[in-house]
């Protein structure tokens, strides 16, 4: 027996810190995107503004920052095979030379962007609770130039709520490694005009307390730092990032991400590609501009959740987990129709379990419009220009 369901549908698919120191952390665009919402004066955007400024990375730096595309949590959610891209790109990074003497360096000086870490949710309890979480951005600073070193950890809630920092006094034992031993910290609320103490009692823990950080490479442009702690974690930071870490940020807090995915659009559109491609691989959906409806069998068959799984022979399929060992499949093939769009029709449609198939009776046919899309991130609109933000699970495709 088939579940009948019948709709025209589109693919567009659509907090005790521990010695660890970060315990508590193109192709060718289209057309641009017209939002349902009410129009205002926007000023120019910060993506574009970043982007005047010149952003400098080495080959093997941006194969790191691509490999880091995609990976929510800064790597608690990350695939196996994102892992082991990751990790072998810090390791051809640690195998070049960097600045010789990370700690001797300005370079090192200021406020860093923590990234990615290969223990988001092992080791404090502020590390468990906030580093694995995109909607919080997490920064650590540096100042060892200073009568007072420190390295502070940093977790920003919102611009509007505030920040927890966490500190400590830090203190140079040789070019790579700095020592430190957490001493304070406090809330800093937008709506309160005073400081809230974090009620962490530094002084009884006594080695506790304490740790060092060695920075394995700092890259010459001061921009990208990979560090190790103590405890075994590996942290990579950016003083600056690129335009797709930038849209990821702003797709996590949830807010202005249309007029983010225009700027977005505008700063690759000099970018000479003839067209576009819908690449293989396994694409899970980060991001819609509609919102999900009461049905989760309409919101699969949309791709308001989920991940497309697209492969070269022209076959696709959307993959909705329901519960454990329990999922919704369904399958079709897609031809391309013009540089940047396709035909898309999904016609098998399955509740999964085990070895078990329940058919549902479906059948939809989608016009696909890719705005832009690479190895790593896609950007996509259909049926009632629903735009759609994809990124890659499974790695980059080897060439």
């Amino acid at each position: 027996m088939a579940l009948k369901f019948h709709a025209a549908i589109n693919l567009s698919l659509q907090l005790t810190p521990s010695p660890t120191l970060f315990a508590p952390l193109f192709c060718k665009p289209q057309k641009l995107l017209k939002s349902s919402v009410k129009k205002t004066h926007v000023c120019q955007s910060s993506l574009v503004n970043e982007q005047q400024q010149q952003i400098s990375f080495n080959e093997q730096e941006n194969q790191l920052i691509n490999a880091l595309i995609g990976i929510q949590g800064r790597g608690k959610s990350a695939s196996p095979q994102q892992l082991n891209e990751v990790g072998q790109a810090v390791k051809v990074l640690e195998g070049l030379e960097g600045v010789s003497e990370p700690t001797g360096s300005n370079l090192i000086e200021g406020r860093w962007q923590l990234m990615f870490t290969t223990r988001p949710g092992t080791a404090s309890p502020i590390q468990r609770t906030f580093v694995g979480v995109d909607f919080f951005s997490v920064f650590q600073e540096v100042y060892l130039r200073t009568n007072d070193p420190r390295v502070s950890n940093i977790v920003k809630f919102s611009d509007a709520i505030g920040e927890l920092k966490v500190e400590a006094a830090a203190t140079v034992e040789n070019g790579k490694r700095i020592l430190f031993q957490f001493d304070r910290a406090a809330f800093s609320f937008k709506f309160l005009p005073f400081k809230v103490p974090y009620p962490v009692p530094f002084k009884l823990l006594g080695d506790e307390a304490k740790g060092w950080l060695d920075t394995t490479y700092l890259s010459p442009s001061g921009n990208l730092r990979i560090s190790r702690g103590n405890k075994g974690t590996t942290f990579v930071l950016q003083k600056k990032t690129e335009p797709r870490q930038r849209l990821l940020s702003v797709i996590s807090t949830g807010t202005g991400v249309l007029e983010a995915i225009n700027e977005f659009i505008k700063l690759n559109q000099s970018v000479d590609k003839d067209e576009l491609e819908l690449i293989d691989g396994e694409w899970q959906m980060i991001w819609s501009s509609q919102m999900e409806t009461d049905s989760w069998i309409e919101n699969a068959g949309r791709g308001l959740m989920g991940k497309q799984i697209v492969t070269k022979n022209g076959q696709l399929k959307f993959v909705v987990d329901i519960l454990l060992g329990v999922r919704f499949s369904m399958t079709g093939t897609f031809v391309k129709s013009s540089p940047s769009t396709y035909d898309v029709k999904m016609d098998d449609a399955a509740i999964i379990g085990g070895m078990f198939g329940l058919p549902v009776e479906m059948e939809t046919e989608i016009n696909l419009e890719l705005l832009y899309s690479d190895e790593k991130i896609r950007i996509s609109r259909g049926y009632r220009n629903i735009v759609f933000v994809h990124v890659r699970t499974d790695g980059t495709r080897q060439k």
